[in-house]
């Protein structure tokens, strides 16, 4: 009798890990299945709100607002300095909104990726602000290995949630001087969270502001089906940063066309010099831009993901808010079409910050059409 009790109770424990874990097919591929999201930024991460302010900021109506638009995923941006003080002390407040916002994901059926989007040992726009030299994580083992120990502390409070649920990002845009650093990196980051979630989907994004022309020399981990494949895009930038005061494409005053040829030579002729190397740089007075010239641009991390047979994300892509809505929607509505095309999984920068379609102060949308954009696209039904 004692050992029928014993069949039975391990046949039940068998049965509970299997209805609770689901965590792979049975070629052992995880079901974290994404296609369409965005990003709640400037929440836990490049934000300056504590307190009741932070706690407002994003809540269960924005789970349930973006549940019922049609989104199915959503990339949630954190920073060191928000989880931990100097001395690497955890501090509650944005762990439990961490916490918080997964688990109305689940609510909502909304599947999450927590990106690990600034450290205090590499932030991503350092060079453009002339400080790079802070970067220390491609020269120091000890930064290394804190990046690790930070991954290490997520996934004690993050390894609850399903595999099929919830996904690790482990950074944001590396700017390593050579691609093989952040190779190495990759690969000592994959291991040390493998040896703790031997399933969980890892998004690994390649080297240079995770762009897509150094996906090529991005060096996957091999034999790993739970990887997602990242890159950023926000060609052409003088179109989509338009009048964005911390770059420098931002100080073109002209008329920007697109598609086509992007400045005409009158708005070329009228721009400073130093506006005019950086257009003759970039080609925008010579190059036509339009979904050709996407599709074009695609290709190498097309052929990546192709490679290794695993999924394509664009984890950012977007339009600043005072570039003209008609140009953003035409770009818009051809960038969704190369990822229909290539079945490319995307979260929009951003959901209500300057980027975004929502404004939290009014509850109300401040771009309609663009959600309307969004979500009708060809090949995008739930």
């Amino acid at each position: 009798m004692k050992q029928l009790f014993s069949v039975l109770a391990f046949m039940a424990i068998m049965v509970m890990t299997a209805c609770s874990t689901k965590t792979a097919t049975t070629d052992g591929v995880n079901n974290f299945r994404i296609k369409r999201g965005t990003n709640l930024s400037h929440w836990l991460s490049q934000s300056e709100e504590r307190g009741e302010a932070r706690r407002l900021h994003i809540q269960e109506d924005d789970f349930e607002r973006l549940e019922q638009l049609g989104f199915d995923f959503v990339r949630i941006p954190i920073d060191e300095v928000q989880f931990w003080d100097e001395e690497g002390n955890q501090l509650p407040e944005a762990w439990n909104l961490l916490t918080f916002a997964l688990d109305q994901c689940g609510k909502h059926h909304l599947r999450a990726i927590v990106d690990l989007h600034i450290i205090r040992s590499h932030y991503f726009n350092a060079v453009n602000e002339g400080n790079g030299s802070a970067n220390t994580l491609f020269t120091s083992e000890k930064s290394q290995q804190d990046l690790i120990n930070l991954w290490y502390q997520l996934s004690d409070v993050l390894k609850g949630y399903s595999n099929d649920s919830v996904a690790y990002e482990f950074m944001n845009e590396p700017v390593a001087e050579e691609h093989e650093q952040w190779n190495k990196l990759v690969a000592k980051v994959h291991k040390a969270l493998r040896e703790r979630e031997p399933q969980r989907t890892l998004v690994i994004g390649s080297n240079r502001w995770q762009g897509y022309e150094t996906m090529k020399y991005l060096k996957v981990p091999e034999g790993d089906k739970n990887i997602i494949l990242s890159f950023h895009y926000y060609n052409p930038m003088i179109l989509t940063h338009y009048g964005a005061w911390w770059t420098p494409v931002g100080k073109y005053t002209g008329k920007v066309n697109y598609p086509g040829v992007l400045v005409s030579k009158e708005d070329y002729e009228a721009s400073s010099d130093s506006v005019k190397a950086l257009i003759d740089e970039n080609h925008f007075n010579t190059q036509v831009w339009d979904i050709n010239k996407i599709r074009e641009d695609f290709k190498d991390a097309i052929a990546v993901a192709k490679k290794y047979n695993l999924q394509l994300f664009c984890g950012e892509w977007g339009v600043y808010e005072p570039v003209d809505r008609e140009l953003a929607y035409k770009w818009t509505k051809d960038m969704l079409s190369v990822f229909d095309e290539f079945n490319i999984a995307w979260t929009t920068w951003c959901y209500d910050a300057d980027f975004g379609f929502w404004d939290q102060q009014k509850n109300d949308y401040k771009d309609k059409p663009l959600v309307d954009v969004l979500m009708s696209g060809k090949g995008l039904e739930k």
